[in-house]
């Protein structure tokens, strides 16, 4: 019998077993319950305890046995492993049907449970990251092994070609030609992101503050929602319109004022990638510039303030370590986009402030690295774990940032509120 079929056997029969568990147990509760004697919970409480008294345990044992044979590469056969998920699920269902009496108190079983699965919900989020984390640390410190880690964020050459001389048994000669100077590959990021920037906070401002403080509720129900579908466009969309139509009309209006501009600079992807964010800031703008207290736009308005004045002086100050900590999470955002720089700016690393030429970004470089043809074992794969490191922890930060920021929010106005 294959695993799929073993696998649906197994679950047709732990639901079975779940059903003859909640049904036993909700019985024996009525019955106890009907002879008058009191109890801690409701008949259903019991029933639902007695469910997971079976079922649980039986995933439990059956993940286990899984996370082995995947992850610790274990030979356990699965007809032997679906069987001892079903024993222990039986085994449990006498447990809980023998538990359901006056003295037992189902209901803080079950919020036990929910409470481990929660706190098992949040751990996995933490492991994973931690997960990604180690799986990048390890491979950077080998690339760090073969190249110095000074040269790497300090050096303005990034010329990794000449590392596959290492694959054809010249080593030493292509470890000296080969340069890893991480610098324009940075620069590129941060000029990118803070032209994405310069267009998505300015917009996304000016739209939820609109939205929040002088939109109608019709216009306000139909604008927002229209507003967050630009963040549901595919990246390769937004990378087809900032080549074919944004960089045209940039060399067109740089070539007006007599500069020199090309068709793969980073203006463009800025560009486009400003408008993939809007979403991101008006959004989270327009919550946190409504979660303003209404008492304070009255108490601005009754002083004799304009409406202009108090959203200036009042709103959007109260508002403002929400709107930099969503700007933070947009800024995250940016750093981490591929697809709009590959198809827009090209893929040159190149160490220049002039935003009209071509550059690329960190993001792109790994995925080149990556994607090659060339030995895990090589230099420049390696160098894509050492530049995800780093890029790792410029998120990572930004991030701490905005979660600082929000908490500084929510601590602000819970003194007011009080």
């Amino acid at each position: 019998m294959q695993t799929n079929q073993l696998l649906a056997l197994f679950s047709g029969a732990l639901l079975v077993l779940g059903l003859v568990a909640f049904f036993l147990g909700r019985a024996k509760a009525a019955r106890v319950r009907a002879a008058g004697i009191a109890m801690h919970a409701q008949p259903d409480q019991y029933a639902w305890f007695t469910a997971l008294a079976t079922a649980g345990p039986a995933l439990l044992v059956g993940a286990a046995g899984a996370f082995l044979m995947l992850l610790l590469g274990a030979e356990i056969p699965v007809p032997y492993l679906l069987a001892a998920s079903l024993a222990v699920a039986a085994a449990g269902l006498m447990v809980g049907v023998q538990q359901v009496r006056p003295d037992f108190h189902a209901r803080r079983a079950i919020e036990r449970v929910i409470r481990w699965v929660l706190v098992t919900a949040a751990l996995i989020s933490i492991f994973t990251t931690f997960g990604i984390l180690f799986s990048i640390v390890f491979e950077a410190l080998r690339f760090f092994q073969m190249h110095s880690f000074w040269e790497f964020v300090t050096g303005t050459v990034w010329n990794p070609g000449a590392s596959f001389l290492a694959a054809a048994g010249r080593a030493e000669e292509g470890a000296s030609a080969a340069q890893f100077g991480s610098v324009p590959l940075f620069a590129g990021t941060f000029m990118i992101t803070a032209i994405a920037m310069l267009v998505a906070i300015p917009v996304g401002l000016l739209a939820a503050i609109y939205m929040a403080e002088f939109a109608p509720q019709r216009v306000r129900t139909l604008a927002k929602p229209t507003l967050e579908v630009l963040a549901g466009i595919p990246t390769v969309v937004y990378g087809f319109f900032a080549a074919i139509t944004v960089a045209p009309i940039i060399v067109d209006v740089a070539g007006f004022f007599g500069l020199d501009a090309s068709f793969n600079n980073a203006v463009a992807p800025g560009v486009v990638m400003g408008i993939m964010i809007i979403p991101f800031i008006s959004s989270l703008s327009d919550d946190v510039i409504n979660s303003v207290p209404d008492s304070m736009r009255q108490g601005s308005l009754a002083l004799g303030m304009t409406k202009g004045e108090t959203i200036r002086d009042v709103v959007v100050p109260a508002a403002l370590p929400g709107i930099i900590s969503a700007s933070l999470l947009a800024v995250s955002r940016a750093l981490g986009e591929t697809m709009i720089v590959v198809m827009a700016a090209g893929m040159r690393p190149n160490l220049t402030a002039n935003p009209l030429e071509d550059m690329t970004t960190v993001t792109v470089r790994i995925v080149a690295a990556l994607t090659g043809d060339l030995e895990f074992e090589s230099a420049e794969t390696l160098s894509a774990f050492a530049l995800g490191l780093v890029l790792f922890a410029v998120t990572l930060s930004l991030n701490l940032v905005s979660v600082l920021m929000i908490r500084r929010f929510r601590e602000k106005y819970r003194v007011n509120n009080l």
